[in-house]
């Protein structure tokens, strides 16, 4: 107890309790000013902090994220044989792990950046307050001291925004981020991340893109100059900043000496190099495969979508970062490109120029809008070009590098189609076009205005190992080998004749090759057919002849005796007609009026050369993330033990094979059969020169408005077709056996130059046998001769099917009778030089 007083003598007592522990303490220094103002220094300061941890930190983005961060990276692209062929990209990026780089490199950004990256929590406090002073008293645009983990947050987890609240966010995300990911991981996502100009993220495809090098090929100066890009890229990286590149690149060249980076001889060397960055280029363009490589991208986006959309598409095309291995045979891929193209250009020979491609504005800006269109050839030594400036004997022509030429009006004087006039007399400013360099100037070429589609395909697994739309990708995007819906004519009537041998006839089956008319309806009334070119009938021909000799009156017959339903349903079944199509059951689809494209014809004549079995075609084998983890695969088929770690000595462990027939095996090879006729005999005989086994159908529609040859080998098969996209007529003399056969042909003379020479293989259950090739009848007592039109030939039959010995009176005496004239024939012979025809007759065999 304590006791007071005061003047007016009155006495006070204050009663105090004598207590112990935090509470007695501040209660007894509470009195005291100077722990009274901390006290409310330190609420004021814990105050703050929750408000701004209210403010700033509450809803940030989750740090851990970043354990797992994969950067959005290009699918890559490679052919059959693994050689890279192409990249799906929007952004330049290459991933590397932080020991790929070298440490010189993270030594200049270190200089540039963050000198105390190493040693510091994430965040440089003494910059900070640097960083304040100047904003505080310039007043302008904030600028900041962050660190390189700062950098990270904001590109990887914030945005771009310039305001002290996203610094003050970063600055929390860096704590944090310090907290779950080592000093070497941090330093990865960075140099794998920043944006660093002309289009590249990361610093190794800023490496390619200003210096065409990877990381480990760079000197000291060009490790400088990519550490000052991060600050200015959009001005460091362009050429008419080169004096002001060179001055930051020497100021970081001078901290890292400062730093003991590098050593004084290092940096004297280094501030007097060039800056040495190549010229701004347009990513390339591969000169080959175009129209394969964009039917790839489609199905790649059908199956994985295009873009990430907020992770919903880990695998997508331009994000994913997927490895990719198609069947493209690159060499195959060159020849079908040649052929179809001198094909496209023999036709449109002499027609005249076809005006220009496009037509785009010709100002100051000519270059710019002429590499904006993005229009290139890749034919040979032709470029393509803007008419830029016009006078009386030439016109000045530009190329996307910004390099002129003349067109001299001598070398543009073919006739622009349509008009009376030359090409030199109609060209104006903006037109693009094609040139080709000749004796110091420039002569106009032409795009074919007709095009066409080709596939090539292996028959035994379904791989499309080459594909060519059109003359050239880059001008004609439209790829006619897949997109193109077309009437194959003749080239469909083999399963026509598919579907009359699965009921009943055969190879050697007698067809009346004459008159055919049906009554359709009321309302279509009667309705006859005729030869191609309006050729009269032949008379009963076998079944093969008319094959051989595509003969469309011999094909209705036999489609209307078969039945069309039957025939529809054979085309259903082999894949001709699409997937959600079916062909009306009405004759003019059996000469080919039901509509196709290229890669579904090719595939049908596949099914045909492996026996009828069924096949997909197929453009990519399989697909594997950038972890090296497949996530997609052509190839279903189970293989028990392929993946056995150690061999047990046991059978070699094959794939199981489980395929359907499209259709009956021996019906598929005696079409097979006959369709060699077709080279040896028929409509495609000038493709003997290659001598080895072949088999194809020709094929023109009416018109003519397309051409067709569609065949191959055993191991190969290829399908052309040329045309207008919008179908008009092509002219009396263009058929399959003069414009499409020359394509396949000029593609298999290089294609198939070292290939093993294969027979077709028959299946189980055909019998061969000696037949007269005219009449279909027995040969008993002769054999078939190498010249292709020996008079007895070997035919395929089906068990039972085959023709029988004749044992009918009357024919025994027409043979006799036969027999006797033949002898008169030959003893008129031993009198006279004149040769004899009649193989047959001569051999006396019987039928």
């Amino acid at each position: 107890m304590e006791e007071a007083g005061n003047d007016s003598g009155t006495l006070s007592l204050r009663l105090r309790r004598n207590s112990s522990g935090a509470l007695a303490w501040v209660r007894r220094n509470w009195q005291h000013r100077w722990f009274r103002l901390a006290a409310y220094a330190l609420g004021a300061a814990v105050l703050g902090f929750f408000l701004i941890w209210l403010i700033f930190a509450r809803n940030l983005p989750s740090v851990d994220q970043l354990k797992t961060y994969e950067p959005p990276l290009p699918t890559h692209v490679r052919a059959l044989d693994g050689t890279p062929v192409h990249s799906y990209a929007r952004e330049r990026r290459v991933q590397l792990r932080f020991e790929e780089y070298p440490p010189l490199l993270i030594r200049a950004y270190l200089a540039a950046e963050d000198k105390t990256f190493f040693e510091h929590g994430g965040i440089d406090y003494p910059g900070i307050v640097s960083a304040m002073i100047t904003n505080i008293t310039s007043g302008g645009r904030p600028v900041g001291a962050s660190t390189i983990t700062q950098q990270v947050a904001k590109n990887l987890l914030l945005t771009n925004e310039v305001s002290y609240t996203r610094k003050i966010r970063e600055l929390f995300l860096a704590k944090r981020i310090e907290g779950v990911l080592t000093k070497q991981q941090i330093m990865e996502l960075y140099l794998n991340q920043i944006a660093l100009g002309r289009n590249s993220f990361g610093v190794q495809a800023a490496s390619r893109a200003y210096f065409d090098k990877d990381v480990g090929e760079l000197t000291l100066p060009q490790f400088a100059f990519l550490a000052i890009l991060p600050k200015a890229p959009e001005t460091y990286g362009r050429e008419k900043h080169v004096a002001k590149a060179i001055t930051r690149r020497n100021w970081v060249i001078g901290e890292m000496l400062k730093n003991g980076f590098i050593t004084q001889s290092d940096h004297d060397a280094a501030i007097t190099a060039p800056l040495g960055i190549m010229p701004r280029m347009a990513a390339k363009k591969e000169d080959s495969g175009g129209y394969y490589i964009e039917e790839v991208r489609r199905e790649l986006i059908s199956r994985f979508g295009e873009s990430a959309e907020n992770g919903r598409n880990p695998y997508s095309v331009y994000s994913g970062g997927l490895w990719v291995r198609t069947s493209l045979n690159p060499e195959y891929q060159l020849y079908t490109e040649a052929a179809l193209r001198q094909g496209l250009l023999r036709y449109d020979a002499g027609k005249g120029w076809a005006g220009p491609i496009k037509s785009l504005e010709a100002g100051a800006n000519w270059q710019r809008n002429l590499s904006n269109a993005n229009i290139n050839v890749s034919f040979e030594n032709w470029r393509t070009a803007m008419v830029i400036g016009k006078g009386q004997q030439a016109v000045q022509i530009g190329f996307t590098d910004g390099t002129t030429g003349i067109l001299p009006s001598w070398a543009a004087n073919m006739p622009r189609r349509g008009t009376g006039q030359t090409a030199f007399a109609v060209m104006k400013p903006g037109d693009v076009i094609v040139v080709k360099p000749e004796g110091g100037a420039f002569v106009l070429r032409n795009i074919p205005e007709v095009s066409g589609g080709m596939v090539v395909q292996d028959p035994h697994t379904g791989r499309v190992l080459a594909m060519q739309g059109g003359f050239d990708s880059r001008i004609q995007t439209y790829n006619r080998a897949t997109q193109a819906e077309r009437q194959p004519g003749s080239s469909f009537k083999p399963f026509v004749y598919a579907s009359a041998l699965d009921h009943g006839m055969t190879p050697a089956s007698i067809i009346v090759d004459g008159a055919f008319c049906v009554y359709q309806s009321a309302k279509l009334g009667r309705k006859c057919f005729r030869n191609f070119g309006g050729a009269s009938g032949a008379g009963p021909q076998t079944m093969r002849w008319g094959l051989e000799q595509s003969r469309n009156l011999m094909t209705v017959r036999a489609a209307s005796e078969t039945g069309m339903d039957n025939v529809v349903k054979m085309a259903k079944s082999t894949g001709i007609s699409a997937p959600t199509q079916t062909y009306p059951a009405v004759l003019a689809v059996a000469l080919g009026a039901g509509e196709t494209t290229v890669l579904r014809m090719v595939n049908a004549y596949s099914i045909l050369a492996r026996n009828g079995r069924d096949l997909k075609p197929t453009l990519i084998d399989y697909v594997q993330d950038r972890n090296g983890k497949s996530r997609f695969r052509a190839d279903t088929r189970p293989c028990p033990k392929c993946s056995m770690a150690d061999y047990d000595g046991s059978p070699m462990p094959r794939p199981v094979t489980k395929v359907k027939q499209a259709m009956d095996a021996m019906t598929a090879f005696q079409v097979v059969h006959m369709l060699e006729g077709v080279v040896q005999r028929g409509t495609a005989t000038t493709l003997r020169d290659l001598k080895r086994p072949l088999f194809g159908k020709t094929g023109t529609t009416t018109g003519p408005t397309n051409v067709w040859f569609v065949g191959g080998s055993a191991d190969l098969i290829a399908g052309v077709y040329i045309g207008f996209d919008q179908p008009r007529p092509m002219g009396g003399y263009a058929q399959g056996g003069t414009m499409a056969v020359p394509v396949f042909k000029a593609f298999a003379e290089k294609a198939m130059k070292d290939m093993p020479v294969i027979p077709f293989k028959a299946p189980a259950g055909i019998r061969m046998a000696r037949i007269e090739r005219g009449s279909g009848k027995r040969v008993f007592g002769a054999w078939p001769g190498s010249d292709p039109k020996s008079a007895v030939i070997w035919e395929a039959f089906k068990p039972e099917s085959e023709p029988r010995r004749s044992i009918r009176r009357d024919e025994i005496k027409a043979e006799k009778k036969a027999k006797k004239k033949s002898e008169a024939g030959r003893n008129a012979s031993k009198a006279s030089s004149a040769p004899r025809d009649d193989f047959v007759e001569e051999q006396g065999g019987i039928y």
